[in-house]
């Protein structure tokens, strides 16, 4: 949702899902991905992107057929250990000193309890959003 250009050469897009749909005020949402990827797996070998950016699902009370879960995802009642897996991947996949952008709302788990959870603190972070609820941070692989 917040890439201004999809087509870059340079991007790869991963997600667990390819989806198409139309949302209930009309708008189309297609789930594309160019890789289908499990973020708890990804399946590439150690240190071999420069940069990656971390945007899982956020929310984990949501009905399965909301237009919220169609476009973002929806947490499973596993998801410290879901978030926790998919950052160590994420850090794992990073070339030493590789940036790691990682996009987080705290509409429904705040981002202390995440910061908690993966066990990682971020260099600097912004947040943004009409509530301020939407967090950027960013990491760096030691």
């Amino acid at each position: 949702m917040f890439w201004f250009d999809k087509t870059n050469p340079d991007v790869l897009f991963a997600d667990i899902r390819t989806e198409n749909h139309i949302l209930c005020d009309g708008r189309k949402l297609d789930i594309e991905p160019d890789v289908i990827m499990d973020f708890r797996n990804i399946d590439f070998p150690d240190n071999t992107f420069k940069m990656v950016v971390f945007d899982p699902p956020h929310m984990n009370q949501l009905g399965k057929n909301s237009w919220m879960c169609k476009k973002y995802g929806v947490l499973e009642t596993t998801w410290r250990q879901d978030i926790k897996q998919g950052f160590d991947e994420c850090m794992r996949v990073l070339e030493p000193f590789g940036t790691l952008i990682f996009k987080w709302n705290e509409s429904q788990i705040k981002v202390s309890d995440i910061l908690d959870t993966i066990g990682y603190k971020p260099l600097f972070g912004h947040k943004s959003g009409k509530l301020s609820n939407t967090h950027w941070m960013c990491f760096m692989k030691n």
